[in-house]
């Protein structure tokens, strides 16, 4: 098993706590990369045993470390504006739509396990229909 641990955060300031958290021993000690995960490529993942994607505070890593999760994994919360009232709820319009992309990855390279998460309402749902498809 690999073991080595990616971490996918474009934000600098949760890149920064994902840091610290690390640091205090928190979550699992890993490679933060601050790049859109629009410029991921499957090769810059052939390496890591557990890819976290949009890793905000690493609560999924958090999450596994608490679970005594074992084996590979990938994680992600796809970013809600899109399609929540948080945003401007225009969907595939939005840029924020980044489920393509990280659907994308997750087709070419086949990861054992996926675990993911969105906005618990209506248009959650209706995106996660579509997730699902596209699964």
């Amino acid at each position: 098993m690999k073991n080595r641990v990616y971490y996918n955060e474009f934000d600098p300031f949760a890149a920064a706590w994902l840091q610290q958290l690390m640091a205090d021993d928190l979550i699992p000690h890993g490679d933060i990369d601050t790049r859109s995960i629009e410029d991921v490529e499957p090769d810059d993942l052939e390496e890591y045993d557990q890819c976290h994607f949009f890793a905000g505070i690493g609560g999924w890593a958090y999450a596994l470390e608490i679970a005594g999760w074992q084996g590979p994994v990938w994680t992600g919360s796809c970013p809600c504006q899109p399609i929540s009232i948080a945003g401007k709820r225009q969907g595939e319009a939005d840029a924020r739509h980044l489920w393509p992309v990280w659907g994308r990855l997750i087709g070419e390279c086949h990861p054992a396990t996926v675990f993911g998460e969105q906005v618990a309402s209506a248009d959650g749902r209706e995106w996660f229909s579509a997730v699902r498809l596209d699964l």
